[in-house]
């Protein structure tokens, strides 16, 4: 299952970086493994390969997935206990400082990625062949998937493009402005997208569609709305994606790539890593995670209790929005409709209990792995929705120096109208809340919340112990900060 993922592992030669949870250093010199890099990228096969372990850094989708759901009101970090993955913990209550495990890993796993990227794209006139052109193209979207990533968490963040460094760059180079980081992946999507086709036959490889909606995302995020209308358009007018008729069906490993998917993180089966090393794995380790602790009973299967829904969240929605079940398990109140109740048990972690699991990425029967369970979950991350592309585009619609909100409508009530939600008759700032609540109601679980209310002014309001003026961004690990020489100036207020 998923040929193309579960040849990712092989491919460790060209990061300069290490993926443990350890203390090895993000820009480390020496490779893991030993080849001579100059006289690689010799044939096609080579570039394919750089490839995959470009792709590979991808599996840190789910570090993404918790951190963007407990920053926010939507979910707590739940676990064994409050020592259990402690990083989590201080997120949700914003007590995280720059020495976090979490934040770290996300810092350095993104910088593999970058890494990985920038040694192909450094190579990229070694050689000529056919498609040549995609592979570049491909690993152009990636670099600027990660760095979009890196500038979502931490703002300014050092720009290194089509080149590896040597030890003594390392100490020498500096931030570079969140403005610039920007320019470069609307360069690099632009570029991404003006070669790729709108189908790839390799599942879960970039498409045209997949860089200009990253391309639209990226533009919202800057408010730069009739920008982001006209990209997002496209992908919409294309008439490729879909929304599917049965929102509870969305995530199931059998409805992979259904007319909905934009782009997808690839997941399989396999083990690949283990607890020390996340991101070696092959398994998507979010859905184990979040299992429910010590679970006896029909459908789900057992789990750590992780990033566990709030009830805040729960009520939030309309009771008669099927999306509420699909995205929140009120697990006592399905315990209490099976024919066999009184037989089904489970445990409350330590680390918090909310009676509610995130029903999107949860561990079921017919989707297990093995043989850690809890660490090879086939279900992919959903990074890019259609249904996130049509609310995107109505939030650019409403927002823009040219309000189009008849069209801003059009989009929002075909998300609604899936759900047979009825329609939204609102304009102006009052149909901008609308969209944005939207948002919550469709994309809750799947980590934009917390992304969401820091870009649209509303997290101070949202989520307690949110400080003005310093969670907005994340702090840039401490160690990294050591190892750079000392001379990067931290995030505002850390």
């Amino acid at each position: 299952m998923k040929k193309f993922n579960n040849t990712i592992k092989a491919i460790f030669l060209f990061t300069l970086l290490s993926f443990s949870f350890g203390c090895n250093k993000f820009l480390d010199i020496n490779p893991l493994y030993t080849q001579d890099a100059e006289n690689f990228f010799e044939n096609k096969e080579d570039y394919e390969r750089a490839l995959i372990g470009a792709y590979d850094l991808l599996q840190s989708s789910f570090a993404t997935l918790w951190v963007g759901e407990i920053a926010s009101d939507n979910a707590i970090a739940g676990g064994e206990s409050v020592s259990d993955t402690r990083g989590l913990h201080e997120i949700e209550a914003m007590t995280h400082n720059a020495v976090n495990n979490e934040l770290r890993s996300i810092f350095r796993w993104n910088y593999a990625g970058i890494t990985r990227a920038n040694y192909l794209l450094e190579n990229r006139n070694k050689i000529d062949f056919e498609g040549k052109d995609k592979i570049i193209a491909e690993a152009t979207f990636l670099r600027a998937y990660y760095y979009f990533e890196l500038v979502k968490y931490f703002g300014d963040v050092p720009l290194v493009v089509d080149k590896r460094l040597g030890a003594d760059e390392v100490t020498k180079i500096d931030r570079t402005p969140r403005s610039e980081v920007y320019a470069q992946i609307e360069k690099d999507l632009n570029d991404a997208a003006a070669v790729l086709d709108w189908n790839n036959p390799v599942k879960g490889r970039i498409t045209k569609g997949a860089c200009l909606a990253l391309l639209g995302k990226v533009y919202l995020y800057q408010d730069k709305f009739a920008q982001s209308a006209a990209t997002l358009d496209l992908v919409i007018k294309q008439n490729k994606y879909s929304l599917i008729a049965d929102y509870t069906d969305l995530f199931s490993v059998a409805n992979e790539g259904n007319s909905e998917t934009v782009f997808d993180v690839e997941y399989s089966g396999a083990e690949g890593g283990s607890y020390g090393c996340l991101i070696c794995l092959e398994g998507n380790a979010a859905v184990g995670f979040q299992g429910i602790r010590q679970y006896n009973g029909p459908v789900y299967g057992d789990g750590n209790s992780y990033n566990l829904p709030t009830k805040d969240l729960y009520d939030a929605f309309a009771a008669n929005d099927i999306r509420r079940d699909a995205t929140v398990l009120n697990i006592d109140a399905f315990i209490a409709k099976q024919p066999n109740a009184a037989n089904i048990t489970y445990a409350k972690g330590a680390g918090g209990h909310t009676g509610f699991y995130n029903n999107k990425y949860i561990k079921r029967q017919g989707e297990i792995g093995l043989p850690d369970n809890d660490l090879t979950s086939p279900v992919n991350y959903r990074s890019i929705r259609y249904a996130d592309v049509l609310l995107m585009a109505a939030e650019a619609h409403n927002r823009s120096n040219s309000p189009n909100d008849i069209l801003a409508k059009s989009y929002l009530n075909e998300v609604r109208n899936r759900v047979n939600m009825p329609d939204i008759t609102s304009s102006g700032s009052q149909l901008t809340e609308d969209i944005w609540a939207e948002r919550r109601f469709e994309l809750s679980g799947e980590g934009h919340r917390f992304f969401d209310l820091v870009r649209t002014g509303k997290a101070a309001a949202a989520i307690t112990g949110f400080t003005p003026g310093k969670n907005e961004l994340f702090p840039i690990p401490q160690v990294e900060i050591d190892l750079a020489g000392g001379n990067w100036k931290q995030n505002n207020n850390y």
